[in-house]
């Protein structure tokens, strides 16, 4: 069965694993997918991600990042860009989420990147998530 938003259902799954302190959650595989979680992993936001094999089925295994209190360490997923209304900004137009404490996912010509390392490579591109 095709999906029509694949990057909503990968944020709904993390925010749903969340919801009920599972350690880990399994993804459907995608190439975008694999390049959101590098993006997650680099700013510490998921423990680690493994790309499994059953067949010739590939799914992606997250391991959900929580604080030493048992809190999430994620907050807040939410979708910016969407398939019916994309969102593209400029690099000096990519503000920093709560002064910092959060990121946008931002996928570029230089692949996808946080708001921090867009604006330091001076590179703009279509928003996907917020991350906090």
């Amino acid at each position: 069965m095709s999906m029509s938003d694949p990057i909503s259902d990968l944020l709904t799954r993390i925010r749903n694993a969340i919801q009920i302190d599972r350690d880990s959650v399994r993804i459907p595989f995608s190439k975008l997918k694999v390049n959101m979680l590098d993006v997650f992993k680099k700013e510490g936001y998921i423990r680690n991600y493994e790309v499994v094999s059953e067949g010739n089925k590939r799914d992606i295994l997250v391991y959900i990042k929580y604080a030493d209190n048992g809190a999430s360490v994620i907050n807040t997923l939410k979708r910016v860009s969407k398939p019916g209304c994309r969102s593209y900004r400029h690099s000096e137009e990519i503000k920093p989420v709560l002064n910092g404490l959060g990121i946008y996912v931002v996928t570029t010509n230089k692949g996808v990147l946080s708001d921090r390392e867009c604006r330091e490579q001076k590179v703009g591109g279509e928003v996907l998530c917020e991350v906090w």
